[in-house]
């Protein structure tokens, strides 16, 4: 009777070793997402001359913009907040950047709002007189896709979706602009 009796209830000592591995099993599984997490966001940048991630973004005038269903236009997609000082360096140049391709029909800039309230995102597109798309980047969706780094950070993407140009800081100048966007118009 003891030896049955023993063999139903183990002693103490195993049942916690039982749970001691358990536990070192499931500690060792959580460490490996966070390290999987932590990775993939060490990766910076998505990279150049290779398919942009798809996005959606719905404008603060509520129109919505899939990236994958702009393929045959080039698209400017900045980065940007209404607290972000060098943002406000280049809003006027990227604006009259806009306005310039604005009257094609083969280029798109989009704005995407990082971080930010609508009252003070509405309040920066007044104060420099954005017309292009712009709309928030809720639960920063958008940014994780890029991975971006903070703000402003500018990607331009070609007529077949494909990563062409990064700026990760404020353009200088129209023509910098330009210079970036030109080239993929065949000029």
């Amino acid at each position: 009777m003891e030896q049955s009796e023993a063999i139903q209830n183990p002693p103490a000592s195993k049942r916690r070793n039982i749970w001691g591995i358990v536990g070192w099993v499931a500690l060792l599984g959580l460490l490996a997402i966070i390290a999987l997490g932590l990775a993939s966001k060490q990766q910076g940048p998505v990279a150049l001359n290779k398919q942009a991630p798809d996005f959606t973004l719905t404008s603060f005038a509520g129109k919505t913009y899939k990236l994958s269903e702009l393929r045959g236009k080039v698209v400017v997609v900045n980065f940007w907040a209404s607290w972000c000082k060098p943002c406000e360096q280049e809003a006027a140049d990227i604006e009259t950047a806009w306005r310039y391709y604005q009257s094609r029909d083969d280029v798109i800039f989009i704005g995407v709002d990082w971080t930010d309230t609508e009252i003070a995102a509405k309040g920066y597109l007044d104060k420099f007189s954005i017309t292009y798309p712009n709309g928030p980047d809720l639960g920063t969706r958008i940014s994780q896709t890029f991975r971006t780094t903070g703000v402003p950070e500018t990607y331009i993407i070609d007529q077949n979706g494909v990563l062409k140009f990064k700026k990760i800081s404020p353009f200088e100048s129209v023509a910098e602009i330009r210079s970036a966007i030109d080239p993929l118009l065949g000029k």
